[in-house]
């Protein structure tokens, strides 16, 4: 059946796009609590965080677009988890579809969900006085590694979404995810954290890929962290592909 992959994919991503257009809120409510966390923190904090001549609401995009997606890949979990209560699943096996079709097809939508909900965070930060000397090919690097991070991220809430027993279980794995970047360069520079903490946070992936984002957005040139952060990204892909296709065949045999 695996000649049926694209064709049956593109039927059940099409199923799945349905259902996300019929509960837009969705989208806006995960797009709500990173730009809650974008107002409080350059409104309130940021007078207060010294990130040297360059404006706070450019330093602090980079790490509330991690967030946005480790927010948004929450849904993707939920949206796994009553899939496979509902019974489609079993479904779907009984009917003459390629098997990895049904996984790709939600990995596909909530790509597609993120991407709006990164759109969305985007524009609200424009208003806020965001500026950014990137050129075509910077934006398109940018949108590259947003793209894979949210692949890997979204493989990895493949695995709750199958095997968690509540909704509240599929849902909350992404709580570590949404505080990893405050331990990291998202929020203040690395050089202001103690010893041990700084330590942490400078080896995290989250830093290496706030860096590489912020320093494509401001056309700077981005060294290493570029590297470091492609490899995290696809690190994590393989990784987290690969554990969700075992949960996968697990629970369909």
């Amino acid at each position: 059946m695996s000649k049926h992959f694209f064709g049956d994919t593109a039927v059940l991503l099409g199923r799945s796009l349905r259902h996300i257009t019929r509960s837009a809120d969705t989208i806006v409510t995960t797009a709500i609590m990173p730009i809650a966390m974008l107002l409080m923190f350059v409104y309130v904090f940021g007078g207060a965080i010294n990130t040297g001549s360059e404006s706070y609401v450019n330093y602090l995009l980079p790490g509330i677009l991690l967030i946005t997606v480790a927010s948004g890949i929450a849904y993707t979990a939920f949206r796994f988890f009553l899939d496979m209560r509902s019974g489609i699943f079993e479904r779907f096996q009984s009917m003459p579809i390629a098997r990895s079709s049904v996984l790709w097809a939600h990995v596909l939508t909530s790509l597609v969900a993120n991407l709006i909900s990164l759109v969305v965070v985007v524009l609200v930060a424009l208003l806020m006085g965001f500026r950014s000397a990137a050129g075509v090919p910077g934006w398109l690097a940018v949108a590259g590694i947003l793209i894979l991070f949210t692949l890997a991220l979204t493989w990895i809430a493949v695995i709750p979404g199958l095997s968690a027993k509540s909704v509240e279980g599929a849902s909350a794995f992404s709580c570590p995810l949404i505080f990893l970047p405050f331990l990291s360069s998202a929020f203040v520079p690395t050089d202001t954290m103690p010893g041990p903490l700084r330590v942490f946070a400078e080896n995290q992936p989250v830093t290496s890929i706030v860096n590489a984002l912020r320093d494509l957005f401001t056309q700077q040139p981005v060294g290493t962290d570029i590297w470091i952060a492609l490899a995290w990204c696809v690190g994590i892909l393989i990784v987290a592909y690969a554990f969700a296709m075992n949960t996968y065949r697990r629970k369909i045999s």
